[in-house]
């Protein structure tokens, strides 16, 4: 192993034995610092680029540092990059889409510089590399394929890798279906790069209980329960208050560590948020004391004094301990448990062009409103799955699935079960679904 290699597994083994031994403090808002610095557009640009906090690792780097400085000086553990908007789908916005892996990588480095400054023997600071949602939520906004939210963070996760980034967090995610794009995302750039990085996801959960997309915590846990994620968590959306049931949830589900980094607050009529340090901190501190938590930080609102009150307040508190169950759990918008005690879990079939000659007509008609409309009847009636099979040899098996999936996640919030013996088409099936899913009538008979 090359020095490098031999320095960064240091590096990450130091992470785990951190998270081991403390609850990690992460930095707080990034927008609310640079805002307090009066840019100009001169310092973004040029005024085609002002606003483009991204771009200041391009041409002020040193009010980046800076900020960096300030959160770390307050006794933050772990600094996010300053990319929040950096996927190429963001910067298009600016034009700045060729550059994605340029800034990111940037970002990574400025990032490292600070922590470097900071690094103490036994207490190393880390560098998490920031993937925000962007302005695209697949099952909300459309206007975006899945293939090209993978695409696009690829190229943001080859950049923070290549510049220095400890772990990648897909954060202030608001629909599921973005955050498995993001992993695979993620996957390919551990290829391209030959590195892999531990990988943590933290969505926003809305003041009406859900994630923009529809999910609620529970589904949001189970959604995610397969990969070895670093962490789990809620961020932005809310104060620390409001995060409650959603925070206990999550930790009683979490087979990993679990993170809260709540804003300051809701913003009043003036923008201006409205927890103070020592609010956000005393809340922070009894879910600690709950033994919900492993990371903590602050979103948007919160600046170096809250992040000093945070660590402050977490000095000597006990680490969360993840989860051990053997639950078998299933998600759509709600999740559904599959229990022990001979209760039947009612699946309902007749989305099936096997067994229902009526949703056959409605598929060869191309009416998939209709067909839809079909599922959502057997919710209604008591279906607590929808099973969901389009083997037709005279008609395009993965088209007509795309289709109806599109209407049929907006319409109901159980689970589905995947019919098919074609594992292609369970894989793009699988693309359009929030949760967690059954794979039915697979085989292995021209192998795994």
């Amino acid at each position: 192993m090359s020095e490098t290699g031999k320095n960064r597994a240091a590096r990450e083994a130091a992470l785990y034995d951190a998270f081991d031994e403390r609850i990690l403090v992460m930095d707080g808002a990034t927008g609310t610092g640079f805002q307090e610095r009066d840019l100009t557009a001169d310092d973004f640009g040029g005024p085609a680029l002002e606003g483009c906090n991204e771009n200041l690792v391009m041409t002020r780097p040193d009010v980046v540092l800076d900020l960096h400085r300030d959160y770390l000086a307050a006794g933050a553990d772990v600094i996010e990059t300053n990319t929040f908007g950096g996927t190429s789908i963001v910067l298009a916005e600016y034009d700045l889409q060729d550059q994605a892996i340029a800034i990111n990588r940037r970002a990574a480095e400025i990032a490292r510089e600070a922590c470097a400054e900071f690094d103490e023997p036994g207490r190393l600071r880390f560098v998490c590399g920031s993937m925000g949602p962007t302005t695209k939520a697949i099952s909300v906004t459309g206007g975006v394929t899945f293939e090209e939210l993978r695409e696009s963070y690829r190229d943001q996760a080859v950049g923070l890798i290549e510049g220095g980034a400890d772990y990648l967090l897909l954060e202030t995610c608001q629909d599921t279906r973005n955050i498995k794009a993001g992993l695979l995302g993620i996957e390919d750039a551990a290829v391209a790069t030959g590195r892999s990085l531990p990988v943590a996801v933290s969505a926003t959960i809305e003041t009406m209980g859900t994630m923009l997309a529809g999910q609620d915590a529970e589904a949001y846990a189970v959604s995610l329960l397969h990969p070895e994620l670093l962490y789990l968590g809620l961020n932005c959306g809310s104060g620390p208050d409001l995060m409650t049931d959603h925070l206990r949830t999550l930790s009683e589900l979490a087979r990993t560590r679990v993170a809260c980094v709540p804003n300051a607050g809701l913003p009043n009529e003036d923008g201006l948020y409205s927890q103070d340090a020592e609010r956000v901190a005393g809340i922070l501190g009894r879910f600690a004391g709950e033994g919900w938590l492993n990371l903590v930080g602050g979103c948007c609102g919160t600046t170096p004094t809250h992040i000093r009150a945070l660590a402050d307040m977490m000095r000597g508190k006990s680490p969360r301990t993840p989860s051990i169950h053997q639950r078998t759990l299933l998600s759509g918008m709600e999740a559904v448990e599959l229990t022990n005690d001979n209760r039947p879990l009612l699946v309902g079939e007749r989305t099936n062009v096997l067994g229902s000659r009526k949703f056959k007509r409605l598929i060869e008609a191309g009416d998939f409103e209709g067909a839809a409309e079909v599922g959502r009847a057997q919710v209604r009636t008591g279906a607590q799955i929808v099973d969901i099979c389009m083997q037709n040899p005279d008609r395009d098996e993965t088209d007509d699935i795309e289709r109806f999936l599109d209407r049929i996640v907006r319409m109901v919030r159980v689970p589905l079960m995947i019919d098919s013996t074609d594992h292609e088409v369970m894989e793009r099936a699988l693309t359009y679904c929030q949760g967690k899913s059954i794979l039915n009538s697979i085989n292995l008979e021209d192998g795994p």
